[in-house]
């Protein structure tokens, strides 16, 4: 058990407008990479609807349960959210700004809810933490759009 220190932004590095289901990442997850758990707690579809993939209390602790696989060395002191989509609907392998107004109302909701439950916790996009393009946008930059404070943005 450790203290939650970081939330962790990702995309699900799909197309645009095409939709991923709570089942798509339980099989890219534990069937494809053999993981014996999910990478993320929650997901955001494309019409902002919040799909739990993995429980966690909301304490300020990653219990050993509670651990995902998002981000290598950093899953026991981190929760991750991911988005649907990330990636160009033309071309897969151009990293693409591709959350709807839902899903980015649904974020900037799940972000606050996160802060109010954890007023030190980090927001970071997994391109910070990784040789990655995920979450295919600046995460520092939107977080101070939309008035999240410099305590909470980034390492």
């Amino acid at each position: 058990m450790a203290k939650l220190k970081y939330l962790v932004i990702h995309c699900t590095a799909t197309p645009e407008e095409r939709e991923v289901t709570k089942q798509n990442i339980k099989d890219w997850h534990l069937k494809g990479r053999g993981w014996s758990r999910v990478g993320y707690c929650d997901l955001i579809q494309l019409d902002g609807t919040l799909v739990s993939l993995h429980e966690f209390n909301q304490d300020d602790y990653v219990d050993n349960w509670e651990v995902t696989n998002g981000a290598k060395g950093y899953n026991g002191i981190s929760q991750h959210i991911v988005y649907s989509g990330g990636v160009s609907k033309d071309n897969i392998l151009i990293a693409k700004d591709t959350r709807t107004k839902a899903q980015k109302k649904a974020l900037e909701t799940y972000i606050r809810y996160m802060i109010l439950r954890h007023p030190k916790i980090k927001i970071i996009g997994h391109n910070q933490i990784s040789n990655k393009g995920c979450p295919s946008f600046d995460v520092q930059k939107w977080l101070k759009e939309i008035g999240i404070k410099l305590i909470n943005i980034g390492l």
